[in-house]
């Protein structure tokens, strides 16, 4: 499973990693940008603390009845920082999921969680 293959899913299985080794599963919207992948959440979300603290992740496409549909890959995964990065990183998911993003950043607005916002970029390991 390459980079390109998971950035054209419509979902992606994200796995984040807790200090004592066990693996939490979240389904994600995920976009390609500059050859790795992004992701937006609530920056105060337990995934965003788990990447904090471990980089490690592994992804796996996810269809919309709930099941992982392909191979599990290896990656890393860390918060975008850099606002111009990050802006863009908004657009390409715009660009992908249209009404559904803005649709997610209204009730982000009406929930109080649109400042909280953040976007991961997830980079995915080479197959060995």
């Amino acid at each position: 499973m390459t980079t390109q293959n998971l950035a054209d899913e419509r979902f992606v299985n994200l796995e984040t990693f807790k200090k004592d080794g066990s693996g939490v599963k979240t389904p994600v919207w995920v976009a390609g940008l500059d050859g790795k992948l992004v992701v937006v959440t609530d920056g105060t979300s337990f995934k965003v603390k788990r990447i904090r603290n471990n980089p490690r992740v592994r992804l796996a496409p996810y269809g919309r009845q709930g099941e992982v549909h392909g191979a599990w890959v290896d990656g890393e995964a860390h918060v975008i920082e850099d606002a111009a990065h990050a802006s863009r990183a908004d657009g390409v998911l715009t660009k992908k999921y249209g009404w559904q993003m803005w649709l997610h950043d209204v009730l982000f607005k009406i929930l109080g969680r649109f400042q909280r916002r953040v976007f991961l970029e997830l980079s995915v390991s080479p197959p060995s």
